[in-house]
């Protein structure tokens, strides 16, 4: 079976390798739909510290269960559309005995520290199933990227009487908003220099936007907040002024969490933390509750799908979908290769 494999930084090819055989607790799945993420992105440009190459990328599943072995409950039957939770637990680290299994420190992402979901067919424990028989395979597709935006406003303990300021509208950063808003019901404010994206952002739930580009970011804060700044800020960027944002533009008492991550050290007004006693947070991966959360979002229909798609590209155009993003990313919110 043909998979896509990044050979090296900046090359792609199609390789054939032997199709998986399930072994008991297993299920064979047939691959439907597969998306890029930014990590595929920063593994393509060479960028990936935790990559060796040559790798097979993705962890965006959309997929059909294709056969199921011994020791799989009953609910799983062949035919069935399901994606998959694409991180892998040691149980013995110190996350994983608190609890905090996603940030486990021996974890191994699909796509990422073991080969991915870019090719016909994978295998998985059944344990890692997680499906809505409301959804279809490109909404199946969503719900691991929707989720670390998800999981992002669990760490922040966002509740409905919270305003958030989200940084960043690509996909992670509509995983935020949506979370914040659509299941968690609070007002979010979400901030980013691209006013598609910013449309976007509404659409999946901001009450309010601001491009940093041509607005004072700090002076609509003030106004939005009644001066007192957000009570929650999600950075979902990854840049030291972003980074530096947070806890400048963040309420006293506040939380900060922060999902991307800056590729050069970030120097901070370090008095903030203690004046404004924050609460600062990471927020790594996603867990199964998040996965079961965007389900319950996508299936009441008010995250906008179809137009979070930039593209679905047939499985033979994927390395060129790949290196065309890489070459204009702020064209894109998410591709979509269909197998």
């Amino acid at each position: 079976m043909k998979a896509l494999v990044i050979t090296e930084a900046g090359k792609t090819a199609y390789t054939e390798i032997d199709k998986p055989v399930p072994t008991p607790g297993e299920v064979l799945l047939e691959v439907k739909r597969i998306g890029f993420c930014g990590t595929d992105l920063n593994t393509f440009r060479g960028g990936n510290p935790l990559v060796t190459y040559p790798r097979i990328p993705g962890h965006e599943i959309g997929a059909v269960i294709a056969e199921v072995t011994e020791g799989v409950p009953a609910e799983f039957k062949p035919g069935m559309i399901t994606t998959v939770l694409p991180y892998t637990t040691c149980g013995k680290c110190s996350s994983c005995r608190s609890g905090r299994v996603n940030a486990c420190r021996n974890n191994q992402t699909l796509g990422v520290q073991r080969e991915g979901a870019f090719t016909e067919y994978i295998t998985t424990p059944w344990e890692k199933l997680v499906r809505s028989d409301k959804l279809d395979i490109s909404e199946h597709t969503l719900v691991e990227p929707l989720s670390v935006g998800f999981h992002a406003v669990e760490r922040g303990h966002v509740t409905s009487d919270d305003t958030v300021l989200v940084f960043g509208c690509g996909m992670i950063g509509l995983g935020a908003i949506s979370g914040a808003a659509l299941l968690a019901g609070a007002r979010v404010i979400a901030v980013d220099v691209d006013d598609v994206k910013l449309t976007l952002a509404k659409k999946a739930g901001a009450s309010e936007t601001i491009n940093s580009m041509t607005e004072d970011l700090h002076q609509r804060l003030q106004e939005l907040t009644n001066g007192d700044g957000p009570n929650v800020v999600i950075e979902a960027v990854g840049l030291p002024a972003t980074f530096r944002s947070a806890v400048d533009e963040v309420c006293f008492a506040g939380r900060v969490v922060y999902i991307g991550y800056a590729k050069e050290p970030v120097s901070y007004e370090t008095k903030y933390f203690v004046m404004k006693e924050l609460d600062i947070r990471g927020s790594r991966n996603a867990t199964l509750k998040n996965f079961a959360d965007v389900i319950q979002v996508l299936e009441s229909g008010r995250y906008p799908v179809k137009e979070t798609l930039t593209s679905c590209v047939p499985f033979s155009e994927a390395g060129t979908a790949l290196a065309g993003w890489s070459a204009d990313p702020s064209k894109v919110t998410k591709i979509h290769a269909q197998i």
